[in-house]
C-alpha cells in the first residue's frame, strides 16, 4: 500500500506530560480566556481585516476629538481591548497553525490505524472461511461492528474512523 506509514513517531509518557503541563501554563498565563455559546458567538459583531483600518482611523479620532467620544465608551479599556486584541492574534495564529498540524497528524495516524484494522479483519474473516482456529470467534466478534453488511466492511476509503 502507497503512503500506508506517513507518521512514524513515539511520544513518550514525559513528553506528554510536558506538552499538557506547557498547556496548562498558557492557560494559567491568559486566566481571563473566555468560551462563548454557538448563539453567543453569532451575535457578535465581527472584525475582520478590513476593520483593522477603519479601527487604527477611530484610534486617532478618539484622540483628536475626544469630546465626541461617548460618555459610555471609556478609552482606556477601548485602548486595553485593542492591545490585547493584537496580542492573542498572534497567540491565536500560532496555536491555531499547531492545532491543524496536531489534528492533520492525528487524522493520519488514525487513518494508518484504521487501515491495518480493515486489513487484518480480511485476514481473520479468510481465516475463518477456511477453518483457521480461532479464526471464527474472532471474525464473529469483529464483524459486529458492520452490522447490517453481513460482516463485511464498507469501503476501505470510508472517511470516518
Amino acid at each position: 500500500m502507497p503512503d500506508d506509514n506517513r507518521v512514524s513517531a513515539v511520544l513518550t509518557d514525559a513528553n506528554l506530560q510536558a506538552i499538557l503541563d506547557a498547556v496548562a501554563l498558557i492557560r494559567t498565563k491568559m486566566p481571563f480566556l473566555l468560551t462563548l455559546t454557538p448563539d453567543e458567538a453569532v451575535s457578535l459583531p465581527k472584525m475582520s481585516d478590513k476593520s483593522v483600518g477603519f479601527d487604527e482611523k477611530c484610534v486617532g479620532y478618539m484622540a483628536s476629538l475626544p469630546t465626541l467620544v461617548p460618555g459610555y465608551v471609556d478609552v482606556a479599556e477601548v485602548a486595553k481591548d485593542r492591545a490585547l486584541r493584537v496580542q492573542l492574534a498572534a497567540i491565536g495564529q500560532e496555536i491555531s497553525t499547531l492545532a491543524g498540524s496536531v489534528d492533520d497528524t492525528l487524522r493520519i495516524a488514525s487513518s494508518e490505524v484504521w487501515m491495518a484494522d480493515l486489513s487484518f479483519y480480511q485476514s481473520i474473516r479468510q481465516g475463518a472461511k477456511r477453518g483457521v482456529a480461532g479464526a471464527q470467534n474472532a471474525y464473529d466478534d469483529l464483524s459486529q461492528r458492520f452490522p447490517g453488511s453481513g460482516g463485511k466492511p464498507a469501503v476501505a476509503t470510508a472517511k470516518k474512523v
